[in-house]
């Protein structure tokens, strides 16, 4: 069943007339987005007590590498980094050089009040009561910008758990970006947002279309993927079905991060959404994945070694497609410019 559209709402496909349209000028762009967390046990259930962000300190040796390539990224920092005096410390030098940017990632298990259970739909903070949802986007925003300077306008949610309430709490707070939804994934078997019919498109989000929202670039590739989302629903019900259609070229699912997807499949990727005319793309990692043994993804050196060499190959056929960088500051002041100006056109 498709999602009810528009309304404004994050965890809804957007309406046709929400869509982003940005300059021609600008070209085509990719982003880049960390999430910026504690490292805990991903197979164990959450805790609160699990807050260490000792591979915080890792960062600078990915920021340099990814700066190389005049990326300006964007760290997600969570409750447990801007509290951490050495993480803010690592961090907030590469702010103030221009070098990144500073948003809010919000894991509500760690993040207080704590004023709800532990529980598997509670790690998904848009389920939340409205009060606690917004109380804890307060005390997180409050505290970066206490740490950084500046009050942030960039956001995720934890687990991309946004719900009804979250496009709403996000605009009054003065949010200006959100990059919480996961495009083509589905979290409603365990509580969280169902985005299998949300593409990648930019689109306005907020009751009052303040907050623009970019999702994780995801795509279908394959000789079936018009019938994608329908598809791959249905192959998720049948044992290892997934794994065949993607084996024999019919249908896969591939999402533009280094964590989990083989650099192989992400350059399919990208030349299938180039050839789609998408123009703004989203990657994405999480900060412990730049030492070993703190994900799945990054066990030892050798994972670290691949994970490095996936950037050097994706960022190097960005670069040959043409494919610029663009900061999320940068994006929001395009897009806000060129919607000012499609107003000024429509009025006249």
């Amino acid at each position: 069943m498709i999602p009810e559209a528009g309304q404004g709402r994050i965890d809804r496909p957007p309406a046709r007339e929400d869509q982003v349209r940005l300059p021609g000028a600008l070209g085509r762009r990719f982003l880049v987005f960390v999430d910026t967390e504690e490292e805990f046990d991903w197979t164990a259930p959450r805790s609160r007590d699990a807050t260490a962000t000792r591979a915080v300190a890792a960062l600078p040796e990915a920021h340099r590498r990814l700066a190389g390539f005049g990326i300006r990224p964007t760290y997600l920092v969570d409750y447990p980094v801007v509290t951490s005096p050495e993480a803010v410390g690592l961090l907030r030098p590469l702010l103030e050089a221009g070098e990144c940017a500073i948003g809010s990632q919000l894991h509500p298990w760690v993040n207080p009040p704590f004023d709800e259970a532990l529980t598997t739909p509670n790690s998904f903070v848009g389920n939340l009561p409205e009060a606690l949802e917004r109380a804890k986007l307060a005390a997180l925003t409050d505290r970066i910008a206490e740490a950084f300077g500046r009050r942030p306008t960039i956001y995720r949610a934890g687990r991309y758990g946004v719900g009804g309430n979250s496009a709403r709490l996000l605009e009054e707070a003065g949010y200006r970006l959100d990059v919480s939804v996961r495009a083509l994934f589905d979290y409603s078997g365990e509580g969280g947002p169902d985005f299998s019919h949300r593409t990648a498109e930019a689109s306005w989000a907020g009751p009052a279309r303040l907050l623009m929202e970019l999702p994780l670039t995801t795509v279908f590739t394959g000789y079936a993927r018009r019938m994608g989302p329908q598809l791959y629903a249905a192959a998720g019900r049948v044992g290892r079905m997934r794994g065949v259609l993607a084996r024999t070229g019919a249908l896969e699912r591939i999402a533009l991060t280094p964590e989990g997807t083989p650099l192989p499949d992400a350059l399919r990727a990208i030349r299938r959404l180039l050839a789609d005319d998408i123009r703004l793309l989203s990657i994405s990692f999480h900060s412990p994945s730049v030492e070993p043994g703190h994900t799945p993804y990054v066990r030892d050196a050798e994972d670290l070694r691949r994970f490095y060499a996936w950037w050097d190959g994706v960022l190097d056929l960005l670069a040959r497609e043409g494919v610029r960088p663009i900061g999320a500051d940068e994006l929001i002041e395009e897009a806000w410019r060129a919607r000012d100006v499609g107003l000024r056109l429509a009025t006249h």
